[in-house]
This record gives C-alpha cells, sequence and structure tokens, in this order.
C-alpha cells in the first residue's frame, strides 16, 4: 500500500524524486487518495481501557509503540505486517476505538525572485510596480490594508502565532527578534534550521520584525512566533509530526495555529488535534490547495479551522487555487514578498532568481500566514473578547466581497483595518 499524502500549498513544483506534488498529480493508493508511511500506523484504544489490556493488544497484533500524541492520547505503532493488514487487525479489536495509517505531509514549492514595503502588495497595494524585473503591478486596494490596521493596532508580543511547517532560518536579521527558545521545537528529528525555505517564507508573511529599518513587514506586526518543525529536510510531514505540532501549540499558547499544506485524505488522529486546539482556544487557519478545484483539503476542510484560498494583486481568485462552499476566505498568495534563509536551501536556485534571505513565493501557502497575521491583530483588541469564536467570527464577517465571494469562497478577501476596528 502506498504512503499518503498532505501537501504544503505553495505554487510550482519542484522537481525532486522523493516528492509528490498534489498540484498537478496525486499518487493514487490503494484507497485512491494519499500516500501513507510505511509500517506506522496511528490508534486510539476506547476510554477506559485498561493498560494491561492495550499492552496485550500490540502484542497479539504484533505492534510496538513508538509514542504517544499528547492530548489526545493517540499511540504511533510501528508493526510488522503492511498498513493495510495492521489498520484492518486493529480495528477489528473490540478495544480499539479507530486505527488508520499515518499519512504524509509534503511540500509545494514557494517560487522566489528578487527584492521591500513596496514589494509587498498583500499589505499596502497602491497600483504600483512591486517587481520592476518582471514589470508586475496590481490594482488599488486589492489588498488587506495592512497599513490602516496598524494605525489602529499593531499587535502584541503576547499574542502567538504558531508556524507549523519545515522549521525557521534560526539567524535570520527579520525574524531572530521573533523566536523564543522555549516556544520552538522540532518534531522532525532534523533540527529546527529550516533547509527547505517555506516555513521561513510563511513564518515572514505572518510576523516578521516590522519597523526595524530591515527587510520586510510582518502582517501581525509586533505579533510573537512559535515554530514548530513537522516536516522533513525534503518536504515530508507525516500526519503523526502534524497533530503533535498541533497539540503542542495549543499547550503552549498559541493564539493562532497556521498551516500552510493540506492533504485530501481525512484523519481521525489529525482533526482530534484540530479540536483539541480549538478548545483550548486557539484560532486554527490552512491553506485549500492549489489545485483549482473544489476537492476538500485536511485539515483546512475541518470545521474548527479557517480555510484559506488564495487572490492575486488585482482581487482575482489565483489561477491554481483550490475552492468551494468549505471555503472560508480569500487572501493574497501570488507573488508574496517574504524571508527565505540565509543560507543554502532546497527551494534556492539562483538561475530562477531564487535568492536568500528575501523573495517571492505563490501559492495558498502564502495566503494562509496572511490570514494568521490578521488574526493576530484581532486577538491584540478588545473586539476578540479572550474568545476564539468571535476572533474567528470577526475576521470572516469583515471579510470584503470582492468577485469570487460566494462562489470560490464563502466570506471574502479579508480586510486587517476593519477587523481590528
Amino acid at each position: 500500500m502506498k504512503k499518503r499524502i498532505i501537501t504544503l500549498f505553495a505554487f510550482l513544483l519542484l522537481t525532486i524524486a522523493t516528492i509528490v506534488f498534489l498540484a498537478q498529480n496525486h499518487s493514487v493508493s490503494a484507497q485512491g487518495q494519499d500516500k501513507v508511511v510505511p509500517h506506522e500506523i496511528l490508534v486510539k484504544f476506547k476510554d477506559g481501557v485498561d493498560p494491561s489490556e492495550v499492552g496485550k493488544a500490540h502484542r497479539e497484533i504484533g505492534g510496538t509503540v513508538s509514542h504517544t500524541i499528547p492530548g489526545i492520547n493517540v499511540q504511533v505503532v510501528s508493526v510488522t505486517k503492511n498498513v493495510g493488514e495492521a489498520v484492518s487487525a486493529y480495528a477489528r479489536d473490540r478495544r480499539v476505538e479507530y486505527a488508520e495509517p499515518n499519512a504524509i505531509a509534503e511540500l509545494f514549492e514557494v517560487v522566489p525572485t528578487d527584492n521591500y514595503l513596496t514589494n509587498q502588495w498583500a499589505l499596502h497595494n497602491t497600483g504600483q510596480v512591486f517587481d520592476t524585473e518582471r514589470n508586475l503591478s496590481g490594482s488599488n486596494d486589492a489588498d488587506v490594508d495592512a497599513p490602516e490596521a496598524w494605525g489602529v493596532t499593531q499587535g502584541s508580543g503576547t499574542v502567538y502565532i504558531a508556524i507549523l511547517d519545515t522549521g525557521i532560518n534560526l539567524t535570520h536579521p527579520d525574524l531572530v527578534g521573533k523566536l523564543a527558545p522555549l516556544r520552538m521545537k522540532d518534531f522532525s528529528g532534523s533540527g529546527l534550521e529550516d533547509q527547505y525555505g517555506h516555513g521561513t517564507h510563511v513564518a515572514g508573511i505572518a510576523a516578521a520584525s516590522t519597523n526595524n529599518d530591515v527587510g520586510v513587514a510582518g502582517t501581525g506586526f509586533n505579533s510573537s512566533l512559535m515554530i514548530g518543525k513537522v516536516c522533513s529536510n525534503s518536504g515530508s510531514c507525516p500526519y503523526s509530526w502534524v497533530a503533535n505540532g498541533i497539540v503542542w501549540a495549543a499547550d503552549n499558547g498559541a493564539s493562532v495555529i497556521s498551516m500552510s499544506l493540506g492533504g485530501s485524505s481525512k484523519s481521525r488522529t489529525l482533526e482530534n488535534a484540530v479540536n483539541y486546539a480549538w478548545n483550548k482556544n486557539a484560532v486554527l487557519v490552512a491553506a485549500a490547495g492549489n489545485s483549482n478545484n473544489p476537492s476538500k483539503t485536511y485539515p483546512g476542510a475541518y470545521t474548527n479551522v479557517i480555510a484559506v484560498t488564495a487572490t492575486d494583486a488585482n482581487d482575482r481568485k489565483a489561477s491554481f487555487s483550490s475552492y468551494g462552499s468549505w471555503v472560508d476566505v480569500a487572501a493574497p498568495g501570488v507573488e508574496v514578498f517574504s524571508t527565505f534563509p540565509n543560507h543554502p536551501f532546497v527551494l534556492e536556485n539562483p538561475a530562477n532568481n531564487r535568492d536568500q534571505n528575501y523573495g517571492y513565493g505563490s501559492g495558498t501557502s502564502m495566503s494562509t500566514p496572511v490570514v494568521a497575521g490578521v488574526v493576530g491583530l484581532v486577538w491584540s483588541t478588545p473586539l476578540a473578547g479572550n474568545n476564539n469564536a468571535k476572533v474567528r467570527a470577526q475576521v470572516e464577517k469583515t471579510a470584503n466581497p470582492v468577485s469570487g465571494t460566494g462562489t470560490y469562497w464563502r466570506w471574502g478577501r479579508v480586510n486587517a483595518t476593519v477587523n481590528v476596528q
């Protein structure tokens, strides 16, 4: 049985043999969908089952517990059988609530080009040429009105935006001031440093250091960053890592959890983690996908997540964006300028103007942290009422009803200014 995949949503695709990208091609498994980690599954036993019975079940079936995801009490189990046989064996056991494959999240490419607030049309669009090399421009006010919002609130350092992605460039001058050692965790075993580039790019969009005479502005201005590395250096992100990251972020004070990733297969483990974080008063935001079709992706399609699709510099649906009644809001996601690692990274390619430090990227991966940053601003205002449901409602109901609203997404393209007033 093949692995199932979640993907991080940036627009164009890398040609890397180990990565299957969902924007162009879904890898078909026996279930008709994604890929899964071989010889590893996720198992949740029913409440009240005695630990001795849990151990007995594992011995009978031949599974070994690797670790348990806290908060939702799901066990990551190594098995000698193939995944399908193991899932079936556990699912038949009367002591088991559910068993499922451990799906994998993989990365879409971020597309960088060249060089700062003028380049950031997503935050402030006057119709300016934001990329002089390619003569790219947009339409006046096709943006989230970030400077106007910053005139009302510049956010708060006590509001933490958790970026669950490929890690972070730990020494980037536009990010280092936003990082707290006790609020960073690596679930991949490869270290927190971002060797891929995707996590650094989305982190900068959400909350790069702002008004510091360096580089770019972060949408969330003074909001702080939490970093959960839930993807490997080659872009693979098992559901177990993602679920662990969600629970960890919720347990460590994240007000916002931003996930520029998604997959076509449902997972009870992933949904349990989402609900756990929501019940901890976090607002969760996830990418809708880059498949230009209405197929649902997860975790974005879960009830307790804001699903985000992308618009361009003229307030039109991005050509690649997934859409549908399940998508909540849109946000800028085409040629979004942000941070990249200041060292060699996988997405770097000088021949294609993929440079260190800063560059452009396209995808619902980019629109997601824009929304996360806006959510961070709302949390810093009295409108939040210390209630995630109020924050979410504020973000959704104040979105601008641009073309495509009601067809491609439910609420509109987010607007930071009306959110904080």
